[in-house]
């Protein structure tokens, strides 16, 4: 018997060293292009950008990096694929963060950590459906791991 795609990511999956080991050294590559992602995002038609800036929780500094906006139904969300970063850190520590995207104002939004169910599945499968190439074939590759090890986020609006 096989298991519908959409099952696959709400049961328990082990998690990948080799993904995490992947994830961690993809991060760091893209931070050698961090500065023209950021002014991508800033420019109407280039995928889901957005720049995220978040006091950072050691520093008290603002910090700035550009994440893919996910979108499931009429909610948004932002997340990572292989468990806590610096910036899930700062955001989870952080009352407010700003999010900037091409031709919409700045906007102060409150990041609400998503826990198991399926409102935090359906992010995980919009991460290869959303994110441009290659990120998109990446995600569903490292599918499980992500499923297993991703912290996602939804985006209320500060009121």
């Amino acid at each position: 018997m096989t298991t519908p795609h959409s099952e696959r990511f709400m049961r328990p999956v082990r998690t990948s060293g080799p993904w995490s080991w992947w994830w961690r050294g993809w991060y760091r590559a893209l931070r050698l292009v961090r500065g023209p992602m950021m002014w991508l995002a800033m420019h109407p038609g280039f995928g889901n950008l957005i720049v995220l800036q978040v006091v950072g929780r050691r520093s008290g500094q603002v910090r700035t990096l550009p994440l893919g906006l996910l979108s499931v139904g009429d909610r948004r969300y932002l997340g990572h694929p292989s468990g806590d970063t610096g910036w899930t850190l700062n955001v989870r520590a952080s009352d407010v963060v700003t999010i900037e995207r091409a031709g919409v104002p700045a906007d102060r939004v409150r990041l609400m950590v998503l826990g198991p169910g399926p409102e935090r599945d359906a992010v995980v499968r919009a991460t290869f459906r959303q994110h441009p190439f290659p990120g998109n074939a990446l995600y569903r590759l490292a599918g499980g791991h992500v499923s297993a090890m991703g912290v996602f986020f939804r985006l209320e609006h500060d009121g």
